[in-house]
């Protein structure tokens, strides 16, 4: 069993992006920092550096080879310099004398712009620009797994059609759940619930929201604890979109709210501002083209346009809609202050979907996007309603499949500008070579259904 916290752990204030490390490793005991990013398809990439070395690597960088990993780049690309950000630095409760950094990425001096991290720190940085702060809070489910057998649950008894907030069902996995919960909150999540959710074996946990760059280094590390206590405690955890096809997937909802000098601007009267309806406007608009980013794999469209589940319910959108406190819409907005995006899913790249919501948002309070087309009463279940219904005249639809959505994406030149011509030119690449594997791929469903044709 995991031992929480171990001796010598010590959680200090969050430090400033400069800090020297070598000195909070000499102070907290932290003996080895991994210095990670992120790659276009939201793989984690790390380095391990002895405390000894840290200084060295803060200076110039941890070495990668670029073309190893899921960026546009070839063989003959010059070393990917990750310069660690100490602001975001966790030192792991469970190991204490290890360190998570996360890094900016450089090659021969220039920064990487098509790294994940820099995308968002321009749109946070075009944000601040404006006097703005955008906050965010994510809901990123997961499956807990066995790690005996390629894709099965790790608990046989959670077989209810509905085991949504089962008691019994969470008290057998109660151990790795709250190891989960005490890692994350001592180092400051602070975490405020934790559920099973809709689907056998999924579990879903809360943290607060924070500013959308602490956010996504965040959930970074928090798929990664997961990950690793899950596999300390002999299962394995998993944020497929949709690993089961009669379950439902798993989402990454994010919750949005705006803030200039310390208030939060989308907050109105009785629902968003009018400031936060356009901020709103703008991301609905290009839903239909910002899906490849936020729903980014050939599965994530098995959870967007899957068949029934044995809860009843998918719990993803299907149309381009919001409503009031009504899950069954794109976009809930379950308090007057901010709104929740249902879409992405749990494949989603943690910095590429707060940066997609700022650039659209932003494109939709300078051309004063309307979200009162899309909007629908409380009363609407939008599940119920059929294709080609006169209530959905002028409501878009998503994508049906990865391909349809990258087409998308790739007609869209004003969300190309918003988010930068070298990110989205190698971020096209990578999907249409995703969709070029898959379709190459001989799956079993051909054999049964051609061999005898």
């Amino acid at each position: 069993m995991t031992c929480f916290t171990k001796p010598g752990f010590r959680q200090g204030e969050k430090l400033d992006a400069k800090a020297d490390l070598a000195e909070v490793a000499s102070a907290r005991g932290i003996e080895f920092f991994l210095v990670a990013f992120l790659d276009l398809r939201g793989v984690l990439r790390t380095k391990m550096v002895p405390a000894s070395a840290i200084k060295q690597i803060q200076r110039d960088g941890a070495g990668f080879a670029p073309a190893a990993t899921w960026l546009d780049f070839g063989p003959h690309a010059a070393d990917l310099l990750v310069v660690p950000d100490a602001s975001s630095l966790f030192q792991v409760p469970f190991s204490p004398e290890l360190a998570m950094v996360m890094g900016d990425s450089f090659i021969d001096g220039r920064e990487v712009l098509q790294s994940p991290r820099a995308v968002l720190k321009a749109q946070v940085a075009a944000a601040a620009a404006r006097g703005y702060v955008f906050k965010s809070g994510v809901e990123a489910e997961f499956f807990i797994l066995s790690s005996q057998k390629e894709v099965a649950l790790s608990d046989e008894r959670d077989t209810q059609s509905k085991p949504c907030y089962d008691a019994q069902s969470m008290m057998r996995r109660i151990d790795l759940l709250t190891d989960i919960v005490k890692t994350l909150n001592a180092c400051g999540f602070g975490v405020y619930q934790t559920d099973h959710e809709d689907a056998n074996g999924q579990f879903e946990i809360n943290w607060h929201y924070q500013d959308c760059l602490t956010t996504a280094d965040q959930h970074i590390f928090f798929k990664w604890a997961v990950k690793t206590l899950a596999e300390r405690h002999g299962f394995r955890a998993t944020f497929m979109p949709r690993p089961f096809s009669g379950l439902s997937g798993n989402g990454c909802h994010i919750h949005c709210s705006l803030w200039s000098e310390g208030k939060n601007v989308f907050e109105g009267p009785e629902t968003l501002s009018e400031l936060g309806q356009r901020f709103l406007g703008g991301v609905l608009a290009k839903a239909p083209s910002f899906c490849a980013i936020t729903n980014p794999t050939v599965n994530s469209y098995k959870r967007l346009n899957g068949a029934a589940t044995a809860s009843g319910y998918t719990w993803s959108p299907n149309r381009v809609s919001w409503s009031g406190n009504n899950r069954s819409h794109m976009v809930r907005v379950p308090d007057k202050d901010r709104f929740e995006l249902r879409l992405a899913d749990g494949a989603v790249n943690p910095y590429l979907l707060p940066a997609v919501m700022l650039a659209c948002g932003f494109w939709g309070l300078d051309s004063k996007a309307d979200a009162q087309k899309c909007f629908f009463p409380t009363s609407v279940n939008m599940y119920e309603i059929p294709d080609g219904s006169p209530e959905l005249q002028g409501i878009l639809t998503l994508p049906r499949n990865l391909l349809d959505a990258t087409r998308s994406l790739e007609e869209d030149k004003q969300l190309q500008g918003l988010l930068g011509a070298e990110f989205m030119q190698a971020f096209i690449k990578v999907q249409k070579l995703e969709w070029a594997e898959f379709s190459a791929y001989l799956s079993r469903w051909e054999l049964d259904r051609t061999l005898d044709c």
